[in-house]
């Protein structure tokens, strides 16, 4: 269950839960205060306290080895490599962080997504003193940066993405699908990490004994998968819902209508395929209660490293050469399908609740503001992104208060 606050509440929060007129397990809940609503600007001084209270991990296993490749960080290297290099290829936003306020300056044609990126850094800062910090963000799909640790004297450089893969080595942040989706939960988006959760479709023992998949045109063996369809109609259920990359192939193929989300749980079965980086879709097929059928990919997203195939997914060949005989054996199996299912949504639901997103966006930040060889500045060309203004809503900061009171 989750609440979102319009409003702070220096007194804290009562919460009951009720079925049919008792108490549901520990109810009532007692959150003491201040509670802050998500718009109040109030952040903790102190991370390490925040980190505790949070109870973010004490390593994050993909960010420790993103960074493996990058014993230092030389901000005047990047400040003259990252525009001359990465600028000319699409969108990277050039972003410091100094005295927990945000500036910025855009890099590139298509710098659009950097509201994505603003908003999570802004929601940071609003909830903990970030470190004074000095990097680069790629607001694109794919990931930037392909030189090897060993390619030049210098090395790689460190950018930052959504999505990293086998070739590249960029530092992976949580998807901005994902954390835009936490962020505007209960306002402003209808798929989210938990309302998925609420929505699984029937038990496993009513859903339709199918693999399905629904997406656009983005990948050729999203193609192949509608050509399978075909060929086994009775175990595979596969169509485009738009053309853009293939438009030869939709007389050929057909378009069927695009499926809402939820309905896709009626099938026991999900087939993952890459779009054109990895399937954004993919946690949320996880936190669902069907077997996910997951194609072999050099893309991976920042909780990838956690997840085993045959213990929480089933893996198939990139070229979806074995996908009918994946489904065959998971439809002769139905007992060890249902395991493996249960066991992928479980390890989903803690690696991708709300807190854990905060903890990797901080600890990648931490991180990299360790490894600065000088001090972050702002730039030439960066502006000041505000914070949003919150004159509708009650927001006293006991924090800033009392920490005025001190000095």
């Amino acid at each position: 269950m989750r609440y979102r606050l319009y409003e702070s509440t220096t007194e804290g929060l009562k919460i009951e839960v009720f079925h049919r007129n008792k108490h549901v397990a520990q109810s009532p809940y007692i959150l003491k205060g201040p509670v802050y609503h998500e718009y109040c600007d109030c952040p903790e001084s102190d991370p390490l306290l925040w980190q505790e209270i949070m109870s973010c991990p004490a390593e994050e296993l993909q960010a420790s080895r993103d960074f493996s490749a990058f014993p230092s960080i030389n901000l005047q290297r990047m400040l003259v490599e990252v525009p001359k290099r990465f600028g000319p290829r699409g969108g990277i936003v050039h972003y410091t962080i100094l005295n927990n306020k945000i500036y910025r300056r855009s890099l590139g044609k298509y710098t659009d997504f950097k509201m994505f990126s603003d908003e999570m850094l802004l929601s940071l800062t609003r909830k903990v003193h970030m470190p004074d910090v000095e990097f680069y963000v790629n607001v694109g799909d794919w990931p930037m940066e392909n030189r090897q640790v060993n390619d030049t004297p210098a090395g790689p450089v460190p950018i930052i993405s959504w999505c990293g893969s086998t070739d590249t080595r960029d530092i992976v942040l949580p998807t901005y699908d994902i954390t835009h989706s936490t962020l505007e939960t209960l306002r402003g988006v209808s798929n989210d990490l938990l309302s998925i959760q609420g929505n699984t479709g029937p038990v496993w023992s009513n859903k339709t004994a199918q693999a399905f998949f629904r997406g656009r045109d983005s990948r050729e063996e999203r193609l192949r998968l509608v050509e399978l369809s075909k060929e086994h109609p009775e175990l595979l259920d596969a169509g485009i819902t738009r053309y853009f990359f293939f438009r030869e192939k939709e007389e050929e193929l057909g378009t069927v209508p695009l499926t809402g989300f939820f309905d896709f749980f009626k099938y026991k079965y999900q087939v993952n395929v890459d779009g054109t980086v990895a399937a954004y879709r993919f946690p949320y097929l996880m936190l669902g209660n069907s077997l996910v059928l997951k194609q072999a990919s050099s893309f991976y997203e920042h909780f990838y490293t956690h997840l085993k195939p045959g213990k929480h997914y089933v893996q198939v060949k990139q070229n979806l050469s074995d996908l009918i005989e994946k489904i065959t054996w998971a439809k002769e199996n139905d007992a060890k399908a249902e395991k493996i299912a249960r066991e992928g949504q479980a390890l989903a639901r803690e690696l991708l609740q709300p807190f854990r997103l905060y903890c990797y966006y901080f600890t990648v930040f931490q991180k990299y503001a360790k490894l600065q060889a000088s001090k972050p500045e702002i730039r030439k060309g960066m502006e000041f992104v505000p914070q949003p203004s919150d004159f509708d809503s009650f927001c006293s900061c006991q924090r800033n208060k009392q920490e005025k009171d001190e000095l």
